[in-house]
């Protein structure tokens, strides 16, 4: 396992992956039982890893629980990550759910007793709530930092235009930054090539990747049957809805057979390649439900495409960039005077 700062806003190291314990308990009626979840964390610490990503949503609650048991006997070595919005009861409260500074605070107070903790490494905020005012929620997170409840703070699942607003108003009233960004991120999803990952390189922002197996699709097991994410969560998957996303998984499973591993770990290798590629750092976040799938995913560690397989993956799963970027990309060779590759510098100042 390797390590890095999580972007080029703070000096916080992680873990190349990040566990994702949302498979940690069965509230919500499926998951991985206490064991098991034990199990995978521990393969997971003695392969290196220290960034662990939970929720107070997950699981209602079992998640924090059980990662809180997990990392007591050698807390500061982990990186704790954890999030709130949603709120960790099965039935959402009008005052115990959403981004106000009132549910913030009472959120991270019952986080860190279910962690069993005095201080989260990153809290996330996870869903815009389309309500409360950013300045608000970017107060309330500095906040918490002055307070040493939080050391940092980032934005879950936010449009590229929320975040750079939020980072803009913390340099500007010398808030707790903003330092990374948490969205969804596969070979059968890629949008946010279109303005997130563009706008993470531009300021440094860290960003975590959910869900780098498009929930499991990328596997190629729901042509053979709808057991897992598909049929025990029925969310956040993704199924052969277009001739993009069948093609897709025609070609990893093509480039699993030609390299001899299996197609999770080629869609997971893609990622990491993807990563090694950016301006910043980019973390995927892996959720297994069992030490054989944590397995499949500390292999893909050691897996290095080929360029052409890497390219034949990025070409068959890329997205229209849409406006303005593809009318931009078209007039350059106009804007630079016809040559592609000819960059004009600005005009000397007037004297």
């Amino acid at each position: 396992m390797r390590y890095t700062t999580f972007g080029h806003r703070t000096g916080l190291r992680v873990s190349e992956y990040a566990l994702g314990a949302g498979n940690f308990g069965t509230r919500w009626g499926a998951g991985a039982e206490p064991d098991e979840a034990r199990r995978i964390f521990d393969r997971f610490a003695e392969a290196g890893g220290t960034f662990l990503d939970t929720a107070d949503a997950y699981q209602f609650g079992e998640s924090e629980e059980l990662t809180g048991k997990f990392i007591a006997a050698d807390r500061d070595h982990f990186v704790l990550a954890t999030k709130f919005t949603l709120g960790a009861a099965p039935q959402p409260g009008i005052s115990t759910t959403g981004n106000s500074r009132k549910n913030m605070v009472a959120s991270v107070e019952a986080s860190l007793k279910r962690l069993g903790t005095d201080s989260i490494d990153l809290l996330w905020v996870h869903f815009p709530d389309e309500l409360t005012p950013i300045e608000e929620i970017l107060r309330g997170l500095d906040d918490l930092v002055s307070a040493g409840k939080i050391h940092h703070a980032g934005l879950s699942n936010f449009p590229a235009w929320r975040v750079s607003r939020a980072v803009t108003l913390t340099e500007l009233r010398n808030w707790a930054p903003v330092v990374g960004i948490q969205h969804e991120y596969s070979l059968v999803e890629r949008t946010a090539d279109r303005e997130l990952l563009p706008m993470a390189e531009s300021l440094g922002l860290g960003a975590a990747l959910w869900s780098p197996l498009g929930g499991g699709l990328l596997t190629g097991k729901y042509r053979r049957s709808a057991e897992g994410r598909l049929n025990d969560w029925g969310r956040v998957v993704h199924t052969e809805s277009t001739g993009q996303k069948t093609a897709v998984v025609d070609t990893v499973l093509a480039i699993a057979e030609e390299t001899g591993v299996t197609p999770a770990q080629v869609a997971v290798a893609w990622v990491r390649e993807r990563a090694a590629r950016s301006a910043t750092p980019l973390v995927p976040i892996i959720g297994p439900r069992s030490l054989t799938q944590l397995d499949g995913y500390l292999g893909a560690l050691d897996i290095r495409l080929e360029p052409e397989q890497f390219a034949r993956l990025s070409e068959v799963s890329a997205v229209p960039l849409g406006a303005p970027h593809e009318k931009v990309a078209d007039s350059l060779p106009n804007i630079q005077g016809g040559d592609p590759g000819r960059v004009i510098a600005p005009a000397p100042p007037v004297a």
